[in-house]
């Protein structure tokens, strides 16, 4: 069984390790934390394509440093984070459920107040490291609307599976999924 799946993203070369979902169905492990030339060569990629905004909004985890670095290279001085627990700080708080591929059980999403009162009326751009079954999005998407602030676009570095077929989001690079010896499915 092929072990590694070699990704090719803003100039650089990775090898992802493939990771089972299932019996018949694998992932490649697209993680950014701690790879410094690999969030900065994305980041000022995915700049080069982001529609006009006022602010961009990720989801935690790995999104965050891709947005911090996508708002430092773009001069922005703000950008929000949907987070996975509600924090002591957090007033004003609303929520949205979420399911993703690469998490086991349903998790939240929560949208702090002041974020919220930050992003009404402003274009928002929505980043995420990969976009696969669109759960996340789905859930950034409402929480945004719920908050008042105008969509104006969805990225993300990696569409995986199906998501390479939508025409609602900009990415860098598909990435397939992979059969359980490892070959892409097409």
């Amino acid at each position: 069984m092929k072990q590694y799946y070699t990704l090719k993203v803003a100039g650089l070369e990775r090898d992802l390790p493939l990771c089972p979902l299932n019996e018949t169905l694998s992932i490649g492990a697209f993680v950014i934390f701690g790879d410094v030339e690999l969030t900065c060569a994305c980041a000022k990629e995915l700049l080069k394509i982001a529609p006009a905004h006022d602010v961009m909004i990720t989801s935690e985890s790995k999104g965050i440093p891709l947005l911090y670095e996508m708002a430092r290279q773009a001069g922005e001085n703000r950008y929000i984070v949907a987070r996975k627990m509600q924090k002591l700080y957090m007033e004003d708080v609303f929520a949205c459920e979420v399911n993703s591929i690469t998490t086991a059980k349903k998790q939240m999403l929560y949208l702090d107040g002041k974020d919220a009162e930050f992003m009404r009326g402003k274009r928002v751009l929505i980043v995420d490291d990969v976009i696969s079954t669109g759960e996340s999005l789905r859930a950034i998407e409402e929480l945004v609307n719920h908050a008042g602030g105008n969509i104006v676009g969805k990225m993300a570095i990696l569409a995986e599976g199906d998501a390479q077929k939508r025409e609602d989001i900009l990415f860098l690079e598909p990435l397939p999924l992979f059969r359980a010896d490892g070959s892409p499915i097409e």
